[in-house]
């Protein structure tokens, strides 16, 4: 795709699991790519800029420090996230304000930061990355369900907002991916999300970073406000 060669790719949450993957499908077309991460930073090879999301001025700074080093963002990939998971009565308001501020705040933070260079270019792909949960919930997390599903709102609403300049605004909604966040989970935990989804297996991280490179790619030009689960059937009917 010669047409896509060197675009600008700013991913959050980009040292590991999908953030990473989806950074080396990027950067194996040619893009040119930056990661944001909070604690560990990603493998040699990607522009990497620390960067906690729940901060306005660190996310400003990142912004910035990415278009001294490649120009304003063209593609943003609102991956950063973190989970609190706790039964609901058991759940203190912070466990509950603080997964909403770095799932769903953040990513408000990051695409407001990123429409600035896009509106100027009336060109720009943003996509979300939110999960099956979001739509289906799931017990001990009502924490994390309602920030991925706030992404839904969060992405029509730009895509209603910024469509006339040809910016974009989708959403990815992920079922149980081998990372290190479905590795912290009991073994027992594991088994009876695989046994739940109907292809019977996890998803790879690469499987998630081909459908936002899909997403990113001039074939979705037309493609705006969607919600695109990639769950192995789990989510079916919601």
């Amino acid at each position: 795709m010669p047409d896509l060669i060197g675009r600008v790719v700013l991913i959050t949450g980009g040292s590991r699991g999908i953030g990473l993957a989806t950074a080396q499908r990027f950067a194996s077309l040619g893009d040119r790519v930056a990661v944001t991460y909070n604690s560990s930073p990603p493998p040699d090879g990607f522009f990497a800029v620390k960067c906690d999301v729940t901060s306005t001025a660190e996310v400003d700074a990142a912004f910035t420090a990415v278009e001294q080093h490649f120009g304003p963002v063209e593609i943003l990939v609102s991956n950063a996230g973190m989970t609190k998971d706790m039964l609901l009565l058991r759940m203190s308001e912070s466990d509950f304000s603080d997964v909403i501020d770095a799932n769903l705040t953040a990513a408000y933070r990051v695409a407001k930061r990123a429409a600035q260079g896009m509106l100027k270019a009336r060109k720009g792909r943003i996509i979300f990355v939110s999960s099956v949960v979001g739509l289906s919930g799931s017990a001990g997390q009502a924490n994390y369900s309602a920030s991925k599903s706030g992404l839904i709102g969060l992405a029509r609403s730009i895509a209603r907002e910024l469509g006339s300049r040809s910016i974009t605004a989708n959403v990815v909604a992920p079922g149980p991916v081998a990372t290190d966040m479905l590795a912290a989970l009991s073994e027992e935990r594991r088994e009876a999300l695989t046994a739940a989804v109907p292809l019977g297996r996890l998803a790879s991280p690469d499987e998630i970073a081909g459908t936002i490179e899909f997403l990113a790619s001039s074939d979705a030009a037309f493609i705006t406000g969607a919600i695109i689960p990639v769950d192995g059937g789990l989510g079916m009917g919601h």
